[in-house]
C-alpha cells in the first residue's frame, strides 16, 4: 500500500517516518484533504480530486502524528472530542493524545484516544465530503491507501509491470508512450489524403514518449488519419480500421482523423486516437495469444469523460472472431460510456462497465451497482478483469493522480459461467460490427493507451499500473 505499510498494528504509532504523500479513500478514488488548502488551526478535512498539492500530503512520524500542510499541521479531532461524529481537523502539533494516530492492517486509521476511525462521512464519495471520527465498520469510506511509488525514469511500463505479477500483455497499444521500458518501435501508422502515403510514428527514446513532430512534419499542408495502432506485445496484434483491407468484410467503419487531440505526457506533445461515430478498430487476434474460453484475462485502458455518448459501443478488449453477438460471455471488454441498458443508473455518466456480450454491466447483474461512480475528468483509467468461471473486477480512477476505486467485484452475472471469449480484439466499437448485416458503430470516445493481459492480475499489479500511468504525466 505503499508508504504507510510500515507499521505497528497494534501499538499507537507507525514505527518509522517517511515522506508526504496523498492519502486515497478506497471508496471515493479521492484524496483526504485539508478544505479550502487553509492553513488555520481548526480548519476541517474532506475529500476531494487528488491534485497534488500540500493540503493532500500526509506524512506520519514516530510519535503518531499525521502531519499536513509541509508538516506545520497535526490531524486532530474537533475541540479534542473523543465521541463519534466529531468533525476531523488540523491544529499545531502539541502531542496531545487525539494526535496519535494507527493505521490498522485493512487501511483504517485509528484515533488512539478514542479508538474510531476517519470516516468519509455518510459513505460520501463525492467532492467536499466532510472527514470524521466514526465507530469502525470495515467499509471502503474508513480505508485510506498511498499509491505505489512511480518507477524510476526509464524504468518499468504498464506492460512490465504486468509481467512481474505474472500476468503478461498479449496486446499493448497507445498513441502516446511505449508500454514497455524497452520498447523502441512503431505506435501507429498515419495516412495523409494528399498521396495516400503512410508512415509509422514510432517514440523518441526506448521506452518513451511519440514523436508527434514527425507525424506534424508528415501531415504538414495536407491531413491525416490513423490506419493502424500497433501492438508493442510482440504477439502481432495490431489494431486496423474497421474498413481497410486488413479486416474483410467490414464497410460501415472508417480511420480516425489524427489530429482531433493534441495533450502533453512526459512533458512533450502527442496525439489521442479521437474516435467518432464510423470509427473502430479491429484484430482477429484469437491465435496470437488472446485468452478464449473460461481463460482469465485482464485489460486496462486510458480514456477521457470529456468526449462520451450513449451510442453503442465504446469498447475496448476481447471480442468476437465471427464479428456477430454470438452468446452470452463471448466478449470480455470494456465499455465507457453513458449507456445506460437496463435502467435505474445514477447521474449521466460516463461509467466504467463490461461489454460481455448481451449486455452492458456495471456490476454483477442488470441492476445498477450501488458501488459505480461516473467519471467525468480528462484523463481516465478503466480496468476490467475476470477469471472467467466465477468473478470478474472492474475499476476506475483518475490518470493524472491518485489511486483507485474498486466499483464491483464479485460474482459474474447470471448466464455468464464459463465465459465463452472468441479471442478477436476490439476498439471503438461493439462486438458485432462492423459489416452488412451487422451493428453499426455509434460510440464516441478517446484512447491513449491500454492493454490486454493472460491472466488475472493482482490488486498489487492493479494499482502499480496506476501509479506508473499518473507518472506519466498526462495533461
Amino acid at each position: 500500500m505503499g508508504l504507510l505499510t510500515v507499521l505497528l498494528v497494534n501499538g499507537p504509532t507507525w514505527s518509522a517516518p517517511t515522506s508526504p504523500a496523498p492519502l486515497v479513500g478506497s471508496a471515493s478514488g479521492r484524496c483526504l484533504d485539508v478544505k479550502g488548502n487553509v492553513d488555520t488551526p481548526g480548519t476541517t478535512l474532506d475529500i476531494w480530486d487528488c491534485n497534488g498539492q500540500a493540503n493532500q500530503a500526509f506524512q506520519p512520524t514516530s510519535a503518531g502524528e499525521l502531519r499536513t500542510m509541509n508538516g506545520t499541521r497535526c490531524v486532530d479531532a474537533l475541540d479534542g472530542r473523543t465521541t463519534p461524529g466529531a468533525p476531523a481537523v488540523i491544529r499545531s502539533c502539541d502531542g496531545r493524545a487525539t494526535q496519535v494516530w494507527r493505521q490498522n492492517a485493512d487501511g483504517s486509521l485509528t484515533a488512539a484516544a478514542s479508538g474510531f476511525c476517519l470516516d468519509a462521512d455518510g459513505a460520501g464519495t463525492a467532492n467536499g465530503t466532510a472527514v470524521i471520527l466514526w465507530t469502525c465498520n470495515g467499509q471502503g469510506n474508513q480505508k485510506w491507501t498511498t499509491p505505489a511509488a512511480p518507477p524510476p525514469p526509464g524504468g518499468s511500463g504498464p506492460c512490465d509491470l504486468y509481467a512481474a505479477g505474472g500476468t503478461p500483455c498479449v496486446a499493448a497499444h497507445s498513441t502516446v508512450r511505449a508500454l514497455y521500458g524497452s520498447y523502441n518501435g512503431p505506435l501507429y501508422q498515419v495516412r495523409r489524403s494528399s498521396d495516400s502515403a503512410t508512415r509509422d510514428i514510432g517514440v523518441l527514446a526506448p521506452g518513451g514518449f511519440a514523436d508527434a513532430a514527425a507525424q506534424d512534419a508528415f501531415c504538414a499542408g495536407t491531413s491525416c488519419v490513423i490506419t493502424v495502432v500497433r501492438d508493442q506485445s510482440g504477439h502481432g496484434n495490431d489494431l486496423w480500421y474497421q474498413g481497410s483491407a486488413q479486416v474483410p468484410g467490414s464497410s460501415q467503419s472508417s480511420p480516425a482523423k489524427a489530429t482531433s487531440e493534441s495533450l502533453t505526457a512526459g512533458g512533450t506533445k502527442a496525439y489521442s486516437l479521437y474516435i467518432n461515430p464510423g470509427n473502430s478498430y479491429w484484430r482477429d487476434g484469437h491465435l496470437t495469444g488472446v485468452p478464449t474460453g473460461a481463460a482469465p484475462e485482464g485489460a486496462y485502458m486510458v480514456t477521457s469523460g470529456t468526449h462520451v455518448n450513449g451510442g453503442c459501443c465504446f469498447d475496448y478488449g476481447n471480442s468476437e472472431t465471427t464479428r456477430k453477438a454470438d452468446a452470452a460471455g463471448a466478449m470480455d471488454a470494456i465499455n465507457f460510456g453513458t449507456e445506460c441498458w437496463f435502467g435505474g443508473c445514477s447521474g449521466s455518466g460516463p461509467w466504467v462497465q463490461a461489454d460481455l456480450e448481451w449486455g452492458l454491466y456495471p456490476g454483477g447483474s442488470q441492476s445498477w451497482n450501488p458501488g459505480q461512480r461516473a467519471f467525468t475528468g480528462r484523463f481516465v483509467t478503466a480496468m476490467l478483469k475476470n477469471n472467467g468461471t466465477s468473478r470478474f473486477a472492474l475499476k476506475g480512477g483518475n490518470a493524472q493522480s491518485g489511486g483507485l476505486t474498486t466499483l464491483w467485484d464479485g460474482a459474474l452475472p447470471g448466464g455468464y459461467s464459463p465465459m465463452k471469449k472468441q479471442g478477436a480484439i476490439v476498439l471503438g466499437s461493439g462486438g458485432d460490427c462492423c459489416k452488412p448485416g451487422g451493428g453499426a458503430n455509434l460510440s464516441a470516445g478517446t484512447f491513449y493507451e491500454g492493454a490486454i493481459v493472460a491472466g488475472y492480475p493482482s490488486d498489487t499489479t492493479d494499482n502499480a499500473v496506476q501509479a506508473n500511468i499518473t507518472a506519466a504525466g498526462y495533461r
